[in-house]
């Protein structure tokens, strides 16, 4: 009897395919879908995921595959891990990545436990990533194709996880996988991918976190490092370090969010020297299995950036990065992830941001001049 391993399946492209792949290769595939967010049916929204719509695409591939298929809802579990955080954190001046939160609290931890429940020694995953067996240990690698590599997302995975997942698709490029999903006339084969948040498809962040802030938006000043005010605005959610289109504001010269005070609900702007960084504290921190700190690598500081060199030190709570050239904009609630050319050796989110000499404004107390 072949192997039965579990695919996690979102009614789109990558996870069908990804599970095609795996049937071809003479494997129990089974497929499952995390029922996780509603979306109004007024038609406003034209890409979902892991919404009702999609467990239907997800069960006609499956039904294609002849393959089982289950649906678990997941909605709350959901709601609480991913999205409350992500509405709290843009009130409180951050800029999250609830993409890593979902994988960490809510899909693979979930796909671990219905893996278990449903006989699955395997489960696999959409995700373009891979894995590869390091001095004895499972180990992270980020994917072939460079331009939706994921593994951004997946740092802080451990040995028992690891040891158990699998992604097809991390030695194929999108091309590769478009055109097997039409080879094999997969129902969706021609399904879009949507570039924002799953839960907030429309990219309004600031309209999301409106709509669940209960009450705790408020409106402030927008005012130079000087503290002289500039203008009004509607809500510290609406703005993130680094930011200089929709400020409010126009200054004539070029100017950035360089500061987020949301105790007083001020706004700073600055110029671009004011955003640089010397290194970043990190909270939530993980290391790969094998990885000692301190130690030399490159960090990358947000989904898909470049990566920088760096010193990665032992701090209390997590960890403290040095740079080697300073760099911008460094975000607090984003995570910053530790590479080795292809191998992913841990990260954490940011919590502090360490400015350079020259940049000390960005994580202060913004003090209003009238």
């Amino acid at each position: 009897m072949s192997e039965r391993v579990l695919v996690a399946m979102s009614g789109g492209v990558d996870s069908s395919v990804a599970a095609a792949i795996l049937k071809q290769q003479g494997l129990d595939v089974v497929g499952v879908t995390l029922h996780l967010w509603d979306y109004p049916d007024d038609g406003s929204v034209k890409s979902r995921c892991c919404a009702p719509e999609d467990i239907h695409d997800a069960r006609r591939v499956c039904d294609a595959l002849e393959i089982p298929h289950f649906a678990f809802d997941r909605r709350e579990l959901f709601l609480q891990e991913v999205v409350n955080p992500f509405v709290d954190s843009y009130l409180d001046g951050l800029t999250p990545s609830p993409c890593v939160r979902c994988n960490r609290g809510v899909k693979l931890r979930e796909l671990v436990a219905l893996a278990d429940r449903l006989g699955a020694k395997r489960i696999a995953t959409g995700h373009y990533a891979r894995t590869d067996v390091v001095n004895g240990a499972p180990r992270l690698l980020r994917a072939v194709d460079a331009t939706k590599d994921q593994s951004y997302f997946l740092h802080m995975l451990d040995r028992g996880t690891l040891e158990r997942l699998c992604f097809p698709l991390g030695d194929w490029t999108k091309a590769r996988v478009r055109q097997l999903a039409l080879d094999l006339g997969l129902p969706g084969a021609n399904k879009g991918e949507s570039q924002e948040l799953c839960f907030v498809p429309t990219g309004r962040y600031d309209a999301f976190v409106d709509a669940r802030a209960d009450a705790r938006v408020r409106p402030g000043p927008i005012v130079d490092t000087s503290g002289k005010v500039l203008g009004q605005h509607d809500g510290v959610h609406r703005f993130t370090i680094g930011q200089r289109k929709n400020i409010g504001v126009a200054l004539g010269h070029r100017a950035y969010v360089v500061g987020v005070d949301p105790d007083s609900g001020s706004v700073m702007l600055g110029d671009r020297e004011l955003l640089l960084s010397e290194g970043a504290v990190l909270g939530e921190f993980t290391l790969a299995e094998g990885q000692q700190l301190p130690l030399s690598c490159e960090v990358a500081v947000r989904y898909r950036g470049q990566t920088h060199a760096a010193r990665v030190e032992a701090h209390p709570g997590g960890a403290r990065v040095r740079f080697e050239v300073p760099q911008a904009p460094v975000v607090r609630g984003q995570f910053a992830v530790l590479f080795d050319g292809d191998l992913v050796l841990g990260g954490g989110v940011i919590t502090q941001v360490l400015p350079a000499p020259a940049a000390n404004l960005g994580s202060s107390t913004i003090e209003v001049t009238p």
